[in-house]
This record gives structure tokens, C-alpha cells and sequence, in this order.
């Protein structure tokens, strides 16, 4: 028998595109009217299940945890309303998620490629510049279409943020990853990483802590969007405030990333560069969190439609996600009151369905 559930409210398939009516047939969705009776009636304004564009499901503190763990990670974020994760690298095999019904959608990256000695130990593949090359070919074939660099990190020889690797072997990189088919996106705190990414022909920012306006005209015309990550750059002052004895001219720089945070974000989004919400959940992010992010984006400037959106439409469109569509997969969730005017609402949602399922 088949499995039915109608949605009574205003569903948004886009910022400004409201339809009435939708239904859920065996987990996929339609806009046709069901012959049987429904098996259940959700009301509330419906829209598809929310995007974390830098999440990374598997990793804690120390590394890579149990399968217990990443279970419980991955399901804070489903309750949260993440339906659809890119992974941004992870230290074990988390293929194994991909074939949970019940678990969010995961697009994987492989794992990160930091510069030896130069990243949170345990991470990542911890490679010299000659290496980098290779084993972001080896990275693009682990993942499913993304890689991840670590773009720059503390050079303690400096006292300072630093590159992790040479521009022009970035460069190459980059190059090669694409030739296997994958898209590249970096980790970048810095200001002159990004102009090194840019230089390298990259498909994404992470972070973009450095964000300048000589940046901007560049993103738009290279059609690279960037994903801030707000709920992890509010730990720059504890960082700063650690690193002060021993380190403060980093200190001081980590500081400053963290005061611009809002002004280049907002900035960039008024330019027409693509911004898309991320938590960076793992390690010590906290999964569940794309509500607060979303906000945040909405803080730095963002009205609230383009948060959302952010998280949502335009997000699994980058990431080949489908929104609500005839034949989509049912990944809805559901808000009390409409988002795009009562943004605080993703905080509350009423439901969330996955695979046509409702698991809150």
C-alpha cells in the first residue's frame, strides 16, 4: 500500500515561487492529487530540506570517530532540518552513511590535504608541495566530485596566518583535480590565499575570513561563491585570546578576520557573489547548527529570502541536489510561519520529512 502524505500549506519551490498543495507518494513528491486518502496531513509552509555546505559527519576532536558517533552526529542534523550535507573532508570512509535511509544526503570530499605539520593533527593527508599534485588526483577519485585543500594555517616560523603550499603548485593541483572531474574548494582564512585560489582556477572558498574588496569583482566574474561558516568563525577571539603570548601577531590578525566578518559578507552578497551556508560541524562545532547559521548570514547582511535561500533552493541546486519538483525525493521540512518574513522560524521547525518519511 502505498505511503501518503499531503502537505495543507503554501510550499515555496523558490524564494518567490509559492504553490499550493503537494503530496508525498512512496517518498517522492508530487503535485498531483493522490486517488487514496492520505495517511497523515502536515500543515505549515513547506520548502526542501535545508543545505550544510561544510559539514563534516565523522570527524571529532581527535579525528575520526565511532560509527555510533557520526550516527549521532548525522542525526543532529537531520532533527535540524539538514537534509542534504557536503562533507568537507573527513579522516575515515563514511560511505557507509550514504546508504542510510534515515540519514541526511551526503555529497563527500575525501579527505582534507593540509601542509605537513601544518593543520590539526589527525585531520588530514599531511602532504610536502611535491605531493600535493598526486594526492589531489587521489582525493578527487575517494570523494563524489569535491576536494578540499587547506589553503593556509599558523606558520609558526612567521608568527603569522601563512600559505600552505606555493601558489603555482596550487595551481596545478587544481588543474588536475579538475581533470579527474572533480571541483576544488579551499580552506582560507587569509587575504592572499584567496587571491591564490583565484589564481588557480578554485570552484569554492571556505571560511573567506580575508575577504577584500579588490576579491569581490573577481569572485563575481569567476563565478566562485563562498561558504562562511559564521558559527565556527565566532571562536576566533578564544583562538586569538590563546595564541596572544606565544603568537600575537596572529593573535591580533585572527582578531581582526573576526571583527570585518559581517561587513565583507554582506558586501559580497550586494556584489552578486554566491554565498551558501555551512556550519563547519565537527571537531568542536557542534552538529544541528543551520539554523544559527543562517541567521548569522541574515546578521552580515543577507535579507532574510537570500539566507534562506543560502541554505536551501539555490544551495542544492550548486551541489546537484533536487528542490521540490514532480519526482523529487520527499526531503522536506516544514515551518510554522513563513521563513522568508519570520526568519527565526528554521529554529522552530514543525516537521521534517526525509525520503518521505517523517522523523520529527
Amino acid at each position: 500500500m502505498q505511503n501518503i502524505i499531503e502537505f495543507g500549506g503554501t510550499v515555496l519551490c523558490g524564494p518567490s515561487d509559492e504553490r499550493r498543495r503537494l503530496w508525498s507518494v512512496d517518498g517522492r513528491l508530487t503535485f498531483v492529487r493522490p486517488e487514496r486518502t492520505p495517511d497523515v496531513v502536515l500543515d505549515g509552509w513547506v520548502l526542501p530540506g535545508f543545505v550544510d555546505a561544510h559539514c563534516h559527519i565523522g570527524l571529532g576532536p581527535g579525528g575520526a570517530v565511532d560509527e555510533d558517533t557520526a550516527r549521532a552526529q548525522a542525526s543532529a542534523d537531520r532533527d535540524a532540518g539538514t537534509l542534504l550535507v557536503r562533507d568537507a573532508g573527513v579522516p575515515a570512509d563514511t560511505r557507509w552513511l550514504q546508504g542510510s535511509p534515515d540519514l541526511p544526503r551526503i555529497v563527500r570530499s575525501g579527505r582534507h590535504i593540509a601542509r605537513s605539520r601544518r593543520y590539526l593533527p589527525g585531520l588530514a593527508v599531511e602532504v610536502e608541495p611535491e605531493q600535493l599534485v598526486e594526492e589531489a588526483r587521489k582525493q578527487a577519485r575517494a570523494g563524489d566530485g569535491w576536494v578540499k585543500l587547506v589553503g593556509d594555517w599558523i606558520d609558526r616560523s612567521a608568527g603569522d596566518l601563512g600559505p600552505s603550499f606555493p601558489a603555482a603548485v596550487v595551481k596545478d593541483a587544481v588543474a588536475a583535480a579538475h581533470d579527474e572531474g572533480a571541483r576544488v574548494t579551499a580552506h582560507c582564512f587569509a587575504e592572499d590565499t584567496i587571491d591564490d585560489m583565484l589564481d588557480a582556477g578554485i570552484d569554492c572558498i571556505e571560511h573567506a575570513t580575508g575577504l577584500l574588496p579588490r576579491h569581490i569583482p573577481r569572485l563575481v566574474e569567476q563565478d566562485v561563491p563562498i561558504v562562511p561558516t559564521l558559527v565556527n568563525i565566532a571562536t576566533f577571539p578564544h583562538i586569538a585570546a590563546r595564541a596572544e603570548a606565544k603568537f600575537p601577531r596572529y593573535a591580533a590578525h585572527m582578531l581582526a578576520l573576526w571583527e570585518r566578518r559581517y561587513e565583507r559578507i554582506g558586501e559580497a552578497h550586494d556584489a552578486g557573489v554566491r554565498v551558501f551556508a555551512g556550519t563547519d560541524a565537527g571537531s568542536v562545532i557542534k552538529h544541528g547548527r543551520i539554523a544559527e547559521e543562517i541567521l548569522e548570514l541574515h546578521r552580515a547582511g543577507l535579507p532574510a529570502a537570500a539566507a534562506l535561500d543560502a541554505a536551501c533552493w539555490s544551495a542544492r541546486s550548486w551541489l546537484g541536489g533536487e528542490g521540490i519538483s514532480e519526482g523529487a525525493p520527499a526531503d522536506v521540512v516544514l515551518c510554522a510561519e513563513d521563513p522568508r518574513r519570520t526568519l527565526g522560524s528554521v529554529a522552530r521547525l514543525k516537521h521534517v520529512v526525509l525520503d518521505g518519511k517523517v522523523v520529527r
